[in-house]
């Protein structure tokens, strides 16, 4: 995959940035801030001297994650959200290390270990009251994240009732499901057997049940693995999620997996995608 990752045409999605929540919940709770530097500070929603003095002597009770952000519950009634947008590096740090060349965030505990940012493209470090955090217009519209145990097939089933989008246009719109992104969106659909523009208004129960199980099954192996291999975790090392893992994502020219025919990359809505042009058919009233 190179272009692919040349570009970094990707953004850190569910496994990801599950795998970060994890690892700074198990460094960070129970630590005091001590220092909050900020470089640019277009990734705030508030001014820098706010932020700063909002932030420090605030201590970590728990970090969690929702889709593509990162959740830091800090005492005091207060949460700190991140979203390393179009490719970050988040990275822990302890007393001596040596800091990344480029960061536009670095928090210090009284410990003296932390963690930088830095930020590929764009990306958001916010400060929410708790009793704001409904009224956050970024992360108060995010669906339920698909390993959530509250997202059953059920629950999916009935989200998809009366929607009239195409089928990946519906996975990768954060308001219905938080996390999916056009990464894992690939070999998704193709487990499930479905064409990135077929209509959900369409799918059978059957067939809504196989992209459930499908959603489960990419997000978890990848989860297990720590991430894609070209994104990095809070230690720096990169996932274990390699390219050669994707069942037709990114594999253009390449055999399918199931069948043999020859993976193709299309354009499906704004974004590029890759299937089997056989095991994922698209009806003719469809096309």
């Amino acid at each position: 995959m190179p272009g692919f990752l040349v570009n970094r045409e990707s953004m850190p999605e569910l496994p990801e940035i599950a795998v970060i929540a994890k690892q700074m919940n198990q460094e960070t709770v129970g630590k005091r801030i001590a220092n909050v530097e900020i470089s640019q500070p277009k990734i705030l929603n508030m001014p820098v001297q706010e932020f700063v003095r909002t932030a420090e002597g605030k201590v970590v009770d728990s970090v969690s994650s929702k889709g593509k952000w990162l959740f830091v519950k800090l005492k005091q009634a207060h949460f700190l959200l991140i979203n390393l947008g179009m490719g970050a590096e988040l990275l822990y740090f302890k007393p001596k290390d040596k800091f990344p060349e480029k960061t536009q965030f670095k928090l210090t505990f009284t410990d003296k270990t932390g963690f930088t940012i830095h930020f590929w493209w764009f990306g958001y470090t916010h400060l929410v009251a708790e009793k704001d955090l409904s009224r956050h217009k970024m992360t108060s519209v995010l669906g339920m994240s698909p390993m959530d145990k509250d997202f059953t097939l059920d629950y999916f089933e009935k989200l998809l009732t009366d929607k009239k989008t195409a089928v990946k246009n519906f996975l990768l719109d954060q308001k219905n499901v938080a996390g999916i992104g056009n990464v894992y969106v690939q070999d998704i659909l193709f487990k499930a057997r479905l064409h990135p523009s077929r209509k959900t208004m369409t799918l059978t129960g059957k067939e809504i049940a196989a992209l459930y199980g499908a959603i489960r099954e990419v997000l978890s192996q990848s989860i297990k693995l720590r991430g894609a291999s070209f994104e990095v975790g809070f230690y720096g090392k990169k996932g274990r999620f390699t390219g050669d893992m994707f069942l037709v994502g990114y594999k253009p020219g390449k055999p399918c997996p199931t069948c043999g025919t020859t993976i193709e990359k299309i354009r499906a809505g704004s974004t590029a995608s890759y299937i089997c042009p056989d095991c994922q058919r698209l009806g003719s009233k469809e096309r």
